[in-house]
């Protein structure tokens, strides 16, 4: 008798196909990794951001913020809003990746004030909304269209609950409202705290709001 080899012919050809088939998930595996990263999810607007300056309150300090890219709505600009951003660190770009993740296309504010923890002490950020001359994104409540819509709002980077806002900041938030507050004709009493309007407590405790009216007292 021809002693006979036996051949798994049902095996062999299965775990080949098996081989094969990982080989090719692990590949496309890799290669939709490399897409998702050549590819990521679109970044929020911005702006740009001016360095801190040595400001006289008594001067106009807006200068190159009125050169914007749309032409200065005036008839539209009847208010502004001071907020905080409830944090003690923040760049511009995290606070327009927190709009995005609540459905905006980027920052909400028209200027942001830095604190020096992310965004330089008392460095402005000029965004994109100003630039373009379009509507905010900053109010809540019944009223929050036609706040958005003829509001400037302004942002300081940092925490008024938990600490006072730094001096470069109030600095630059007395000299930008009081140059918004003239060429615009907005009074003081249409300068605003978001917490006059939402009835949080936003910016905070800690914002000299006696003070900061004091100094802003042009109109009024």
């Amino acid at each position: 008798m021809i002693p006979t080899t036996r051949f798994d012919f049902a095996s062999r050809p299965h775990r080949r196909a098996v081989t094969v088939w990982s080989a090719f998930v692990a590949t496309m595996t890799v290669v939709g990794g490399l897409l998702l990263l050549s590819d990521p999810a679109p970044a929020p607007r911005l702006g740009t951001s001016r360095p801190a300056l040595d400001l006289n309150v008594d001067s106009r300090p807006l200068g190159h913020i009125l050169d914007t890219a749309a032409p200065l709505q005036r008839d539209q600009w009847v208010e502004i809003i001071i907020h905080g951003s409830g944090s003690q660190h923040g760049t511009v770009e995290s606070l327009a990746r927190e709009a995005q993740s609540r459905g905006l296309k980027g920052l909400g504010y028209h200027f942001v004030i830095g604190n020096g923890n992310g965004l330089g002490d008392g460095d402005l950020h000029v965004g994109y909304r100003w630039n373009e001359q379009v509507p905010g994104a900053h109010v809540a409540g019944a009223e929050a269209d036609w706040h958005n819509l003829h509001s400037i709002a302004i942002c300081l980077v940092g925490n008024g609950e938990a600490s006072e806002f730094t001096p470069k900041q109030m600095q630059r938030l007395v000299a930008l409202v009081r140059g918004l507050q003239e060429e615009f004709n907005i009074g003081i009493e249409r300068v605003l705290l978001d917490s006059d309007l939402t009835g949080s407590r936003n910016p905070g405790r800690h914002f000299p709001e006696q003070r900061f009216r004091d100094q802003i007292r042009l109109n009024g």
